[in-house]
């Protein structure tokens, strides 16, 4: 998995100001970022894979929120595997 910065997020998804992502956060038509230092974020590639392919698809706002949602649960799995494999 890659970890994609605010850059390659915005080439994915076509978006060109960083406003624009920030802005489908807080509409929940996209994901949160993860943080990978103390001020630093980023978006695991296959989630801003998925939304620019729903999107291609037409698929509708209604559709990518519960995408969004998907995709935040199977962080949550995610990590649940791994510190159960630390465990």
């Amino acid at each position: 998995m890659l970890i994609l910065r605010l850059p390659d997020v915005k080439r994915v998804l076509g978006h060109r100001a960083d406003a624009s992502v920030y802005n489908a956060i807080r509409d929940g038509l996209f994901t949160t970022g993860v943080a990978i230092g103390q001020r630093a974020k980023g978006w695991p590639d296959y989630e801003a894979q998925a939304i620019a392919t729903a999107r291609v698809a037409g698929k509708t706002d209604a559709y990518i929120r519960e995408l969004v949602t998907a995709l935040h649960a199977k962080r949550t799995e995610l990590l649940c595997t791994v510190k159960g494999a630390l465990l």
